[in-house]
């Protein structure tokens, strides 16, 4: 009987330590990349790379980024230079840099695409689309598409 208690006292005493143990183990998938927000100190400067990592529990929060170009696909319709309507869809493949991922999540949060671009695409559409005319566009598509790129980069 003594033994059974010293085996259910050592059993609990190990499961006690594994499940702190697993508390302190995040892992980062592969194609993502982590920012590391604590308590104290904010959000560290460190992008983690994959694998599994150790933090400290209830003080540090790992915020998973996925580093895969995601599609983000807009319909417009705007005015060119000689104030025709056009229809157009912009199709932007989004991948952030990697370094900037502590600068992103403090000043955008998680979801920075949601915010931001509707806006910036809109706005550089619509300035680059007013030096056109409508003939333009149709004659000089693969200008219109590396300035596009060029000023979205920007």
């Amino acid at each position: 009987l003594a033994c059974f208690e010293s085996i259910g006292k050592f059993g609990l005493a190990l499961a006690a330590a594994g499940g702190m143990v697993n508390s302190a183990l995040y892992n980062v998938d592969a194609g993502h990349r982590a920012v590391i927000f604590d308590r104290f100190r904010g959000v560290q400067n460190v992008v983690v790379g994959e694998g599994t990592h150790f933090l400290i529990p209830s003080v540090q929060k790992p915020i998973i980024f996925d580093c895969c170009s995601q599609p983000y696909n807009a319909p417009f319709i705007t005015g060119s230079k000689d104030l025709q309507n056009v229809n157009i869809t912009l199709y932007i493949l989004i991948q952030p840099i990697t370094s900037q991922h502590p600068l992103i999540f403090t000043s955008l949060g998680e979801d920075y695409d949601e915010p931001m671009l509707p806006f910036i695409t809109t706005e550089i559409l619509k300035s680059l689309l007013a030096c056109f005319d409508a003939g333009e566009l149709i004659i000089q598509r693969e200008l219109v598409s590396s300035q596009m790129s060029n000023d979205l980069m920007e």
